[in-house]
């Protein structure tokens, strides 16, 4: 295995993000974004959003059919699409320069303090749940 992913779980989101995006750099993802005309990489942008839509959907139907992944047999498709949604999310982000460590942990702040993400709230008629 490769010694630079073999202890990935372990590493800050930070971190995770930048080996994300330096891999998917070093891969030539980015050599069109990043000598197109700027008029046109808001689309690129749009783009690499909409194919993490795409894994997302791809885990939703590896759950439903119980499947197994196609390149990582041992492991259940739901698994490796996520995986591979948050790998796009990560590389996105390093690109564009957020820091998604900081927000997360903002948010998971912002939503602990939230009326409508209590059991009650959700269990209530109009509640946030399936």
């Amino acid at each position: 295995m490769d010694t630079q992913i073999a202890r990935i779980k372990d590493l800050p989101v930070n971190k995770l993000t930048k080996l994300c995006n330096d891999r998917a750099v070093a891969a030539g993802w980015w050599d069109d974004y990043n000598t197109m005309p700027q008029e046109y990489k808001k689309y690129f942008i749009g783009t690499k959003i909409a194919l993490i839509h795409s894994e997302a959907s791809e885990s939703l139907e590896g759950y439903r059919k119980a499947k197994r992944d196609d390149h990582l047999p041992e492991r259940p498709s739901v698994e490796v699409e996520l995986a591979d949604t948050i790998i796009r999310i990560l590389d996105l982000a390093g690109e564009l320069g957020l820091d998604l460590g900081g927000a997360i942990e903002d948010k998971l702040g912002y939503n602990a303090t939230r009326p409508d993400h209590t059991r009650e709230a959700r269990a209530a008629a109009g509640g946030k749940s399936l």
